[in-house]
């Protein structure tokens, strides 16, 4: 029998659930939106959409948060109300008679990188997410780096200014001026009137040559922060996700890692877009459930 592994990919918005095999084929894939009342709705949520998918063959159930996943299965996540130390993994367990895998979204994106995306075989990548917010999932010698309080990754506090200002202490100074919003920033700046991160990626393919200015200088910075993480980890390669993780933002960041990062590391690395976009999540989801469950 085809051996498959239930799979979540959630979100603060919405949540995927599919059937992934072990040579990677999504089926069943669905989409739901994420209750907005937190806690246990979107337990209820969650549990609701894997049961719409056929049990068949299953090993377990693999799932991904936007936030921390505890080794218990226990999670935090900063954007969905009431989930802090929340028992998700015995939840599910419970309902499903299956084991079940509980990861950061970061750690099953980069999972599902090195195992059919842009990193596949490679053993030490970093895939660094740029959306609403920056996060990082680090592969080191073929494992997952966690670090003692699973905060591994969170590159979007990475310092990469000299002078403190205010809102790093919020959300932390990388992601303060690479992330959307902070692109979305600097623009109204330049621009004189409100816009998203989007339409400046619009503008500046359009050839507008203030948004592309501001996506050159966000690529600059993140070129700092990329030549950080290759000094520290030395990988093999990083692939760059999200909606505004284009050549107009990772020309200049490349080009500013070569400038910053120990010289032969900064030769050796290479940086790669996304190839598997949203299905990321879901592969390295599955990935880690096999891994994991290997019966």
């Amino acid at each position: 029998m085809k051996r498959v592994a239930l799979v979540a990919d959630l979100g603060g918005t919405k949540i995927a659930v599919a059937r992934v095999d072990e040579a990677g084929a999504i089926e069943a894939l669905q989409r739901y939106p994420t209750p907005a009342a937190g806690g246990m709705a979107v337990v209820n949520a969650i549990a609701r959409a894997l049961r719409q998918l056929p049990p068949k063959g299953a090993v377990g159930i693999g799932i991904g948060v936007p936030g921390l996943a505890y080794p218990d299965g226990a999670v935090w996540a900063p954007n969905i109300p009431g989930w802090k130390r929340l028992p998700l993994g015995a939840e599910l367990r419970t309902r499903f008679g299956l084991p079940v895998a509980v990861e950061s979204d970061r750690n099953t994106f980069v999972s599902g990188e090195a195992w059919l995306g842009s990193a596949k075989n490679c053993r030490d990548v970093a895939f660094v997410a740029i959306g609403t917010g920056i996060g990082a999932g680090i592969i080191s010698g073929g494992r997952l780096v966690r670090g003692w309080g699973e905060l591994a990754g969170c590159v979007g506090w990475m310092a990469v200014r000299e002078r403190f200002m205010t809102g790093y202490e919020a959300i932390g100074c990388l992601e303060f001026h690479v992330a959307g919003p902070g692109i979305a920033r600097a623009a109204e700046a330049v621009l004189k009137r409100p816009i998203d991160a989007r339409e400046v990626v619009r503008l500046a393919r359009q050839g507008n040559v203030q948004a592309r200015e501001v996506l050159a200088e966000a690529g600059r910075i993140l070129g700092v922060g990329l030549a950080n993480l290759v000094d520290i980890l030395n990988p093999q390669m990083i692939v760059v996700g999200g909606g505004v993780a284009g050549e107009l933002l990772l020309a200049p960041a490349r080009e500013a890692l070569r400038r910053w990062a120990q010289p032969l590391a900064g030769k050796q690395v290479r940086i790669r877009r996304s190839k598997l976009g949203g299905a990321g999540g879901l592969l390295g989801a599955a990935k880690l459930c096999f891994d994991q469950f290997n019966t």
